[in-house]
């Protein structure tokens, strides 16, 4: 769900995932029990600054986007206005050409082919229903403290409501604070389906990421009115996911990570040129395992816990629900175990860089704890274990492959497995399957554009990340 994070290679927490169906271009991930948490926001620029740094040193005047949510294919492109070095503001217009291709191939003049074809081109480029418009204000308060306010309108789709959104961040020594209101918000579950909640705010207090050693998050969160799916004025038929239901939920998690290096390549660098990122210039073969606990207590509507569909063993975990205050409480482990494997600097001009990424997680550890103790006991009696014992006990899993082409371009693609042994004729399946090409932006050390594609969601989208391996 990350769209070509290596999340392995940083903390538990779900990351947001890149959208191009709205101009912020972010969702939020459905806090499930016990994971995703929806806490870690990741490090990433907003999109009005990604959209100048296109402009400015890219030679990309315009970019382009795709989502059929979003009327099909679009072009965007900021202005910023000049203010002081430590206020960013900026508006961001995006342009409908799907719409407006076919707006004009309906238009009887230009079907006739007569001489006012341009006439009606302009005619239509003046339509503000082809636009939408997003505006932005960073403000640096002080070297640790900033301020987001952002306001997107929606003229092209009359069924999208104004979205808005304030963030304020501190940076503590050892901490980040986010204090964050969003109206409405945007969320995606496991699934790729898109929900908005009237209104969504949250208070996060967590530790700076750390390559190894003690992590941990608090959050506060509440959310208000009945959560509806993206772009849909109507009530849905499928009931939204319990977490985004009205009410009040307090998350506090913990996790210990620990690395270890299997093998590290010792072969010196080209000391004439420089790596084309230098997050990626050293070849190995690393592990990394997590374990940690999650704690949730929620008041209001978002108390209930419904069990899984298709899953005896329901959420798993330890869960408490106290109807007569309408409140819960919910607790569980969890755990993952990552591969890495990588070669090549990343130096030469061509194929010097292949880099394999295999994580495993297991966010039910009591469910986990059950499979492997009966599937244990079984084996110690001499008898076949169920598939419902060994169902308990399979990961969820992710790969990711990385290969550079030629100089600075390499292609990735990332994909999940999941594993369901139950279903004999296909007990394996691949979901969330992500393609990209990945252009190094050596001068920067470690940033990259990226233009990515998700068949399943049929999902197109140009972006820029740094310090992201």
């Amino acid at each position: 769900m990350n769209r070509l994070r290596w999340v392995g290679e940083g903390d538990i927490w779900e990351l947001d995932m890149s959208t191009p169906v709205t101009l912020e271009a972010t969702a939020r991930a459905v806090s499930n029990d016990p994971l995703p948490l929806g806490l870690s926001r990741g490090t990433r620029l907003s999109r009005p600054k990604q959209a100048e740094f296109f402009h400015r040193f890219m030679a990309t005047p315009l970019i382009p986007s795709f989502s059929p949510l979003h009327g099909g294919l679009s072009l965007q492109k900021v202005l910023t206005f000049p203010f002081p070095n430590n206020w960013f503001v900026s508006l961001l217009g995006q342009f409908d050409v799907q719409r407006f291709v076919s707006e004009v191939k309906k238009t009887e003049a230009f079907v006739r082919g007569s001489a006012s074809r341009l006439s009606t081109l302009g005619n239509h480029l003046k339509d503000k229903s082809l636009y939408a418009l997003g505006f932005c204000s960073e403000l640096l308060l002080t070297p640790e403290d900033t301020l987001l306010l952002t306001y997107d309108t929606y003229k092209c789709d009359p069924n999208k409501n104004p979205r808005a959104k304030a963030v304020f961040n501190h940076k503590f020594p050892l901490h980040t604070l986010t204090a964050e209101a969003v109206w409405p918000g945007l969320y995606v579950d496991k699934d790729g389906e898109y929900w908005d909640v009237p209104l969504s705010m949250a208070i996060d207090l967590a530790s700076l990421p750390a390559e190894s050693g003690l992590s941990y998050h608090l959050c506060l969160h509440h959310n208000s009115g009945a959560p509806k799916k993206f772009n849909s004025d109507v009530d849905v038929e499928v009931p939204p996911p319990a977490s985004l239901l009205p009410g009040l939920s307090l998350k506090s998690a913990v996790s210990y990570r620990a690395n270890m290096d299997l093998w590290r390549g010792i072969t010196p660098k080209l000391e004439a040129c420089k790596p084309y990122d230098i997050f990626l210039s050293s070849p190995h073969v690393s592990v990394s395992g997590i374990i940690g606990s999650v704690m949730t207590a929620a008041f209001g509507e978002n108390s209930v816990r419904t069990k899984l569909e298709k899953d005896s063993e329901g959420v798993g975990g330890f869960s408490l629900h106290l109807p007569s205050v309408n409140s819960g409480f919910m607790a569980d482990a969890l755990g993952r175990a990552s591969l890495t494997a990588q070669y090549g600097n990343f130096q030469k001009l061509f194929f010097d860089l292949t880099r394999f990424h295999a994580r495993l997680d297991f966010p039910h550890g009591l469910r986990f704890l059950t499979g492997a103790t009966s599937v244990a006991q079984e084996l110690l009696n001499s008898r076949q274990p169920s598939l419902e014992a060994f169902q308990r006990i399979c990961p969820e899993v992710a790969v990711s492959l990385q290969q550079q082409i030629v100089g600075p371009f390499s292609l990735r693609a990332e994909s999940g497995i999941r594993i369901d042994l139950k279903n004999e004729s296909n007990p394996m399946t691949i979901h969330n399957t992500v393609f990209a090409v990945e252009y190094a932006l050596q001068v920067l050390a470690s940033a990259k554009a990226v233009a990515w594609y998700s068949p399943k969601q049929r999902e197109f989208m140009i972006e820029l990340r740094f310090y992201e391996t």
